[in-house]
């Protein structure tokens, strides 16, 4: 059991957590490249910056760790509860100068069409952060006022402080920022500033894909172009009034109770348990709080490539196989016939596996990529995963085990229900994002939208496999981490 005591603070000796969220009017707004571009501006002042990104999108921190080398956190409210989500902000920052934290979509858009629940709007007021709005100012002017005022006015409470205006020239910037900032005080919001602009250079054009940002690896020079970006926003944002508004952001006093919950000696640390997690070119998301979670359970966690290294690591008691891009790498990935037979064998020996998305497509007897050429992967996933051209899922599910009478019998004829990563009455929080599918998706779970109005069979689970296309997210069932560490300590029974 978890409490959690929260009050405003008035302790001299709590440390502040300055940040502020940048949002936008809608996706393509230019949020990636401001965030990125203003990560690397204070670190070029020699500011300790941390990052943080709304909703369930991988590639946005894995850029702002690997490309910028700023630790990054996904904060979401379908995933976690409000004092969660709180706590885990608040322990991931408290040690920098400034956080930046990343919106997603528009500042209001939710989970639903008709909601704000989980928008940007929700987390920037869960944490009182103050709001820096990123517009595309490109082909505009008065229009400008129009739309800051309605999404200023949508919500009483936007805490909407300053505005960055994106696509503008140098030579029109002061009579924009004038014109904005007079007609801003003229309706009521003179305490709304506009704190600098984007121009238009290379240095803010990051590509894009199927799946959003390509990764990092693929990115020439990326790490030249962010540089770049900082240098130029030193320029043209006032940094000192985004380091003041920062300061603005709330500040709380909390007080965490753990009460044991051990399972067993699961958080012994004095054996701790060798999991093997792939990360390279091709398997590279995963959630921060997933791999924690694991680590304060006891794990110690082994990274690998299935590209480019012949085998598991030695001794691994589990295995993650997240997602990626393993469709870009069908040929080297099934050349490294090695690896294959590594995992194969680790599989058939009862070895405890997690694969997500790409990693459940690496399983698979076979993976067709967009050029039509079909590889041979681990085999342990009977049929062929192949592109379809279009979004097969998208969104927010609740993972619960499929309860139909046949599967419950299907299921007892290969496992015990105590044997199951999921037992009935229990869900997991996951997401879903992906253009292939499988011809066997699997059928051990329903995924049932938020809502409830929507769902579908998915996920393979075996006395040591759970695969399938969503992303889990751990922390939303304890339990079910825990028993993939337990079956990892002690080794699958008969």
């Amino acid at each position: 059991m978890r409490k959690m005591k929260e009050n405003a603070c008035n302790n001299k000796n709590q440390k502040k957590n300055p940040g502020f969220l940048l949002s936008a009017v809608s996706s393509n707004s230019g949020k990636t490249a401001a965030a990125c571009g203003l990560m690397s501006a204070f670190k070029q002042e020699g500011k300790r910056v941390c990052a943080c990104k709304c909703g369930p999108d991988y590639i946005d921190p894995m850029f702002h760790r690997e490309v910028l080398g700023v630790d990054s956190k996904n904060l979401d409210l379908f995933f976690s509860e409000e004092d969660i989500l709180k706590e885990g902000y608040l322990k991931h920052t408290k040690d920098a100068d400034i956080t930046i934290t990343e919106g997603v979509m528009g500042f209001y858009d939710g989970m639903s069409l008709d909601s704000v629940k989980g928008s940007s709007y929700d987390v920037a007021q869960t944490l009182g952060l103050p709001v820096i709005l990123v517009i595309n100012a490109r082909g505009a002017a008065m229009t400008l006022v129009a739309t800051v005022k309605g999404i200023i006015e949508f919500r009483p409470d936007s805490n909407i402080r300053g505005i960055l205006l994106n696509r503008v020239s140098a030579m029109l910037y002061p009579r924009l920022k004038e014109m904005l900032e007079n007609e801003l005080a003229r309706i009521g919001h003179d305490e709304i500033k506009i704190v600098g602009y984007m121009p238009e250079n290379e240095a803010f054009h990051l590509e894009s894909r199927h799946l959003g940002l390509v990764t990092p690896q693929e990115m020439e020079n990326l790490q030249e172009k962010v540089r770049q970006a900082g240098e130029i926003l030193a320029k043209t944002v006032d940094l000192e009034l985004l380091e003041k508004i920062a300061g603005e952001a709330a500040v709380w006093k909390i007080e965490v109770i753990e009460e044991s919950e051990k399972v067993g000696n699961l958080k012994s640390k004095n054996d701790p348990v060798r999991i093997a997690v792939a990360r390279d070119e091709a398997f590279c998301f995963y959630y921060k709080d997933n791999l924690e979670l694991l680590e304060s359970l006891g794990c110690e966690l082994i990274e690998f490539s299935p590209l480019h290294d012949k085998k598991l690591p030695e001794n691994v008691k589990g295995i993650l196989l997240g997602g990626g891009y393993p469709e870009l790498y069908g040929k080297e990935l099934a050349e490294n016939q090695s690896m294959l037979e590594s995992i194969r064998r680790a599989l058939d020996d009862k070895i405890p596996c997690l694969a997500e998305c790409g990693g459940f497509m690496y399983l698979h007897e076979e993976m067709e990529d967009t050029a039509g050429n079909v590889w041979k992967l681990v085999r342990r996933i009977k049929g062929k995963t192949f592109p379809t051209g279009k979004l097969v899922r998208f969104g927010y599910v609740n993972l619960q085990r499929n309860l139909a009478e046949d599967r419950i019998s299907e299921l007892k004829e290969r496992m015990s229900i105590a044997d199951s990563w999921i037992l009935p009455g229990e869900n997991i929080r996951a997401h879903e994002f992906h253009y292939w599918d499988s011809t066997d998706s699997g059928s051990d779970c329903l995924a049932v939208k938020p809502d409830g109005k929507r769902k579908w069979e998915c996920i393979h689970m075996e006395e040591n496999l759970v695969a399938g296309y969503p992303h889990l997210y751990y922390p939303s069932c304890k339990e079910f981490a825990e028993r993939f560490v337990e079956k990892c300590r002690s080794g699958y029974r008969e």
